[in-house]
């Protein structure tokens, strides 16, 4: 097997904001241990049905806001992956993190443990912008933040923004870049901002409660940050993150590429062995379902040795879907997956290595179509976005899904 990657999810936030549609809960710190030791039960469940030790090279705890949860119980869930898997050497283990939320000691304490990148939801410079999303944090805290982490001897740092916000203006975005770009992170990830079904902000945009953000406006902000990140040395990998070169986000690059990755946690999701599969959503349920005696009847343990080959590669209590992809779903999620590397594209060898066929056997019509739209380029023997076409991605890749 590709080495994996194993992503772990936090379900917990101090506050609930309001754009937000992630599988998060706020008011329920209090499960937070019992969480802790169903995550921990569950990795050890999975790892129990592979033959081996599977080979992980990245690591990512995602939330949610995983740096509520206590040093020390990050450090115990760091222990038990390096029991269930075999870490590798150039190891990439990131947490997601709310400036505010950390403190010099715990950020020592999470190097310690063995994280060595930190990705912080900073989303805006502007004290009024942070009201609005109702964000807890200013920017003082994120430049104290920053400072703490490089202390802590933390090499590796993302800092996230969004734009096209509610009566945003360019200036207002340009402050933001600028001032996040003084802190020097090798790593900047840039989101429109999307008003979700079921939000707080969807509803009251459709209620007329707030204003809609102006598309060419948040086109005119994302072509500035282009060019001016450009002007520093960051290069644009992926439409909407950027970074030094050979800084990377290589546990992202895992889901683009298509790779195989584990889901933990509440909500999770994974792909593993062809088979996608995902976790109850409720915490407290994932906390029930992990529990000894609800689990002991399933799976194996000193009292109940069952054959790890009966079951699913990444069957677990938490798991309520698994789904096979066919051939063509696989391909399509491959196209759309990896157009989005608008330097790397999808590399017609790989495509053909793994899928027996090359790209335009496979997608002839597509292919021809969007290449005669100059929406797609050949480039070094992979398939690309157009330089134009970035900001209208999701136009390229329906048309690998029509079928």
């Amino acid at each position: 097997m590709t080495d994996a990657s194993i992503y772990l999810h936090i379900p917990f936030c101090a506050h609930r904001c309001a754009y937000c549609d992630f599988n998060t809960y706020a008011g329920q710190e209090a499960l937070i241990p019992a969480y802790i030791d169903a995550l921990i039960r569950e990795i050890e469940t999975v790892a129990a049905l592979q033959p081996a030790p599977v080979p992980a090279h990245t690591i990512f705890f995602g939330g949610g806001t995983p740096s509520l949860v206590p040093t020390r119980s990050l450090s115990a869930v760091m222990d038990s992956l390096r029991t269930a898997f075999a870490l590798t050497d150039n190891l990439e283990a990131t947490l997601e993190a709310n400036p505010g939320t950390v403190t010099a000691q715990s950020l020592a304490e999470m190097r310690a443990a063995g994280l060595n990148r930190l990705s912080f939801g900073v989303q805006s410079a502007n004290p009024s912008e942070l009201r609005m999303l109702e964000r807890a944090h200013d920017f003082f805290e994120v430049i104290q933040s920053v400072k703490w982490a490089r202390q802590a001897g933390f090499e590796r740092l993302n800092l996230d923004l969004i734009y096209g916000l509610p009566e945003q203006t360019l200036p207002d975005w340009q402050n933001s870049v600028k001032r996040v770009a003084d802190l020097a992170p090798d790593h900047i990830s840039m989101y429109a901002l999307t008003l979700e079904h079921g939000t707080p902000f969807g509803r009251w945009a459709a209620r007329g409660l707030l204003p809609l953000p102006d598309p060419d406006l948040a086109a005119e902000m994302y072509e500035w940050a282009e060019e001016f990140l450009a002007g520093l040395g960051y290069v644009q990998y992926e439409i909407s993150n950027w970074a030094f070169p050979g800084q990377e986000s290589r546990h992202n690059l895992q889901y683009w590429r298509n790779l195989p990755y584990f889901g933990f946690g509440a909500g999770a999701h994974g792909s593993i062995d062809g088979l996608r599969y995902s976790n109850v959503l409720r915490i407290k349920t994932y906390i029930d379902r992990l529990s000894a005696q609800k689990s002991a009847h399933l799976f194996p343990s000193a009292d109940n040795p069952i054959r790890a080959s009966a079951l699913p590669p990444v069957a677990s209590p938490a798991l309520v879907n698994q789904t096979r992809p066919s051939l063509r779903q696989s391909m399509q999620e491959t196209m759309m997956l990896g157009l989005r590397l608008v330097q790397e594209g999808v590399s017609d060898a790989d495509f053909r290595a793994r899928f027996g066929m090359g790209i335009s056997d496979a997608f002839p019509r597509e292919v021809a179509d969007l290449l005669r739209l100059n929406l797609l380029e050949w480039q070094n023997g992979a398939l690309r976005l157009t330089p134009h076409t970035r900001l209208i991605g999701n136009q390229v890749f329906i048309r690998f899904v029509g079928d």
